[in-house]
């Protein structure tokens, strides 16, 4: 299959969620299927607000952001729901728990899409066999629909995935510009907001061909440094890398997996259990982050899930103490029947460094010994620096770039957006 891969290039998939909360809820409920469903804030307010919609919906005329009343004047039969973020997390742990299974090379840009670099992943098939693979996974695990753009870089790769929606595919190349892209309105490109496309409009720059063949110097006085880097993506170019520690706002970090098998023996799920627990201590120890909660998921035979949580005493990073805060949840609340998922989430986190343990009768003793140690370091912190003093743990953790130096970074944060349900 490696000679269906470019030999310099890249291969990048867009995958995004068609109608992603309304989906998901068709998943729990599959009763909704079929009809026009609305998600909202606030449903008992006629000024409440659409945050997304049905495709059954959407043929009403119906529309993200719309206000709730004219939404129901376009459709009267329109149901409208609560958000439910619980369900929404752990859909989105197992679709990109899907995604990682193709490539280590997955970064998440919400809780509903994700680019995948596929370039080393021939062994998995041809690249439209993989984007085919996925979506198909993800509907028959998930039971919930996809669009997946393939192209040489993320910017084609997101407008080809908008292109055929709900569950298309579509292979978008640098030789296919003048005939697919060009001829679009320039305000429906990627990364030109609707105030950019009227001022663009304002010198005649009406479609995105006209945009890759506009005077970058033009553009320049027109947007400033934001002006050629739109030509340049008009222009189907695009460096940058597919990166799986990208700066994405997060609460959580969370491992979730379908099983080969249903299983409905303890020790076997146990065994999964900790192995997630031991890929989710991984993935914080690169973040350098403790967690407050520990959370579980599981799916049963019957597609029936459950999100459980517990509040933590101490922070927590380490995958035994992960694995036995999850165990515990999943033998107080899993009733015996075969199990098809099974997840393991970590919520509530906080910067590595800048946590205090709460002591407890069995930590006092040995933590008040170094009492003296810590005054020391807090010492030297205020005066030189936070950074001036970091555990072994914590500088070994860093790219070797940053060994030698003094680098504040910012507190990263993953995908994963709201609280479990606390016990």
């Amino acid at each position: 299959m490696k000679e269906m891969y470019p030999k310099n290039g890249r291969v990048i998939l867009h995958v995004d969620m068609n109608s992603f909360y309304a989906s998901v809820e068709m998943a729990y409920d599959p009763t909704l299927k079929g009809k026009p469903l609305a998600i909202a804030g606030n449903p008992e307010e006629r000024r409440g607000i659409i945050v997304t919609c049905s495709y059954e919906a959407r043929q009403f005329g119906v529309k993200t952001t719309m206000p709730l009343w004219e939404a129901k004047k376009l459709c009267p039969a329109l149901i409208i729901m609560r958000p439910n973020f619980d369900r929404y997390r752990t859909a989105s742990i197992a679709i990109f728990d899907i995604l990682r299974q193709y490539s280590e090379l997955v970064e998440p840009v919400s809780i509903d899409e994700g680019y995948v670099d596929i370039t080393e992943s021939f062994e998995y098939g041809t690249p439209l066999h993989i984007a085919g693979t996925i979506q198909q996974r993800i509907l028959g695990q998930l039971d919930l629909p996809c669009s997946i753009g393939v192209a040489p870089n993320k910017f084609l790769a997101k407008m080809a995935s908008d292109m055929k929606k709900p569950m298309g595919i579509t292979v978008l190349r640098k030789r296919d510009l003048p005939t697919v892209l060009w001829p679009l309105e320039v305000g429906e490109m990627h990364g030109v907001g609707k105030k950019t496309a009227e001022k663009l409009k304002t010198v005649h720059i009406n479609s995105i061909g006209d945009l890759a063949r506009a005077s970058e110097a033009q553009l320049r006085a027109l947007l400033g440094i934001n002006g050629p880097r739109l030509k340049e993506r008009a222009n189907g170019n695009d460096r940058r890398a597919v990166d799986p520690e990208s700066v994405y706002d997060f609460k959580s970090i969370g491992n979730s997996t379908t099983l080969p098998r249903d299983i409905a023996n303890q020790q076997e799920l146990c065994t999964v259990l900790k192995k997630l627990a031991e890929q989710v201590a991984s993935r914080m120890k690169r973040k350098q982050v403790v967690a407050s909660n520990i959370g579980i998921t599981i799916r049963f035979k019957d597609r029936k899930t459950i999100t459980r949580s517990k509040k933590l005493l101490n922070p927590v990073k380490g995958s035994d103490e992960i694995y036995d805060s999850a165990r515990q949840l999943f033998l107080k609340h899993w009733n015996g029947d075969p199990v098809r998922l099974l997840g393991v989430t970590a919520t509530d986190l906080a910067d590595a460094g800048t946590q205090v343990k709460q002591l407890d009768l069995f930590s006092y003793e040995k933590d008040a010994k170094k009492e003296p140690l810590f005054d020391a370091l807090n010492q030297l912190r205020e005066k030189f620096g936070a950074n001036i003093i970091e555990t072994a743990e914590k500088r070994m953790s860093k790219p070797p770039a940053e060994q030698s130096g003094s680098t504040d970074t910012s507190f990263n944060k993953d995908f994963l957006q709201s609280p479990h349900k606390n016990d």
